[in-house]
Parts: structure tokens; C-alpha cells; sequence
């Protein structure tokens, strides 16, 4: 086998239509366009929910529910984690260098999934109520710390709208 037997696979390959060659082609005259109308037209592009004259379906449909502004999103850590990285103490500095919480212009939320057996300091911006209790059973503390977005993160566009200053 050497590259000047390489073919494609059967079938795969096909002429291309040839528009507006004649009757004799299939596809003379009107180049399979049928009579006038804006699809016969050159340039016509048409969007997939375009629906002509009627009431498209998202304007048909109820609309339902809201959107809550003042909603704050966490990055979620869980304690088996946090039990995974062994430190006496666990600061958002330090979730962020393991990789754990890498957005800065989002708050952190210690969530209770999992067991921890050593008495750890956890400062985080948030706490569920079931990690707050599995912490202080082992013998560890919880500090809830201010969340503040730097202002470098402001300016790059990645703020979400949130508020500076969460608890």
C-alpha cells in the first residue's frame, strides 16, 4: 500500500449539483428554487424560530417563574475535601492554591457531605448547618470571614453582579 493507491471509501464521494444547466439536468431553469417568493431570492438566510406570519412558539408560550437578583452563587466545598488536604487550618487563600475554589469573584460555602475526624479552623464565607456541627463535633472551629471582590476582578468583567460585600 503506498499513497498513490489511496481512494475514498465508496459512496462517500459525489458531484456536486450543477444548477441551471438545462432542462436535461433535473435542475434547470429555476435551480430547484421553484417560482419567486423570498427562498428563491439570492442572499436568503432565515433564522430557525422564524415562523413567517405567525405568532412564534417563545411569544405563544406563558411566560413562568422570576429571577432572583439578590441570589448569591457559592463555590460549594465539601468537608471530605477539606479532610483530604490535612491542614490545622483552612482559609480561602488556601482553597484556592488546592484548587478546591478557583473563582475569585465568587464566595465560599462549606457544605457537610462527608466525615472529618481531626479538629480543624475553618474560615470560609459561608457554612451549612450540618457542616457547622460535624466541625465543632470533631473538636474544630468555624469562622465565617467578608467576602470583598477585588477590584482587579471588577474590571475584567467577571463580576456576576453580585454585591461586594457578602456574608
Amino acid at each position: 500500500m503506498d499513497l498513490s493507491s489511496l481512494k475514498p471509501s465508496p459512496g462517500s464521494v459525489r458531484n456536486r449539483k450543477r444548477l441551471g444547466r438545462g432542462t436535461g439536468s433535473g435542475l434547470g431553469k429555476t435551480s430547484g428554487k421553484g417560482h419567486k417568493g423570498q427562498k428563491a431570492r439570492s442572499g436568503y438566510k432565515s433564522k430557525s424560530w422564524n415562523e413567517g406570519g405567525q405568532m412564534p412558539l417563545q411569544r405563544r408560550l406563558p411566560k413562568r417563574g422570576f429571577t432572583n437578583i439578590f441570589r448569591v452563587d457559592y463555590q460549594e466545598v465539601t468537608l471530605e475535601k477539606l479532610a483530604r488536604l490535612g491542614a490545622g487550618e483552612i482559609t480561602p487563600e488556601l482553597l484556592r492554591k488546592a484548587r478546591l475554589a478557583n473563582r475569585k469573584n465568587k464566595p465560599i460555602k462549606i457544605l457537610g457531605n462527608g466525615e472529618i475526624d481531626k479538629a480543624i479552623v475553618v474560615r470560609a464565607h459561608a457554612f451549612t448547618k450540618s457542616a457547622i456541627e460535624k466541625i465543632e463535633k470533631a473538636g474544630g472551629k468555624t469562622e465565617k470571614v467578608n467576602f470583598r471582590v477585588s477590584t482587579n476582578a471588577m474590571k475584567s468583567g467577571s463580576g456576576n453582579g453580585e454585591k461586594a460585600d457578602q456574608g
